[in-house]
């Protein structure tokens, strides 16, 4: 009788230990997809301030031109204007993806901007980051863009090689 009550009670610890994980990592997702929507605000409201926190210093940005950017010369280029969002917010759940002390990050997002002061792009895309850990708080370290065309027609236009257009 003792021995089931001992195997009983491993049972139930075990239990709670798993709940207690899987409510800790659920916990850890929600605030992971907080820090990104305070990001995603602060990029809009062209709060350099707030968004150089939450980025590591060797961040790099993959846009949807393939081109890359540093933390420093994305926020530079927000400080001065020359990228300025309207809206860059997610248009689905935001999905997280957590091991150890590293998160991946994906959901789709409406964006409207406008670069260089005078060319307006307003597009739907897909977002993919990773955040790492570091020093106790989460930083993104790595985010890539990627484009969903409003006009699929003019998109593969626009990217065929100009010798054929």
């Amino acid at each position: 009788m003792l021995a089931l009550a001992a195997v009983a009670l491993l049972i139930t610890a075990g239990a709670v230990a798993a709940s207690h994980e899987h409510g800790t990592r659920s916990s850890e997702a929600d605030r992971l997809r907080a820090i990104e929507q305070t990001r995603l605000q602060a990029l809009v409201d062209a709060d350099t301030a707030t968004a150089r926190r939450l980025i590591a210093d060797d961040f790099e940005l993959i846009n949807p031109g393939g081109g890359v950017s540093s933390r420093d010369d994305y926020l530079a280029a927000i400080e001065a204007g020359v990228i300025d969002y309207r809206v860059f917010a997610p248009a689905s759940p935001i999905a997280v993806r957590l091991s150890g002390d590293s998160a991946a990050l994906r959901f789709q997002v409406n964006f409207d901007l406008v670069i260089g002061g005078d060319t307006h792009v307003t597009h739907r895309g897909w977002i993919t980051e990773l955040y790492e850990r570091r020093d106790g708080r989460w930083q993104i370290v790595w985010e890539q863009a990627t484009a969903i065309p409003n006009n699929f027609d003019l998109f593969v236009e626009s990217i065929k090689p100009l010798s054929t257009r």
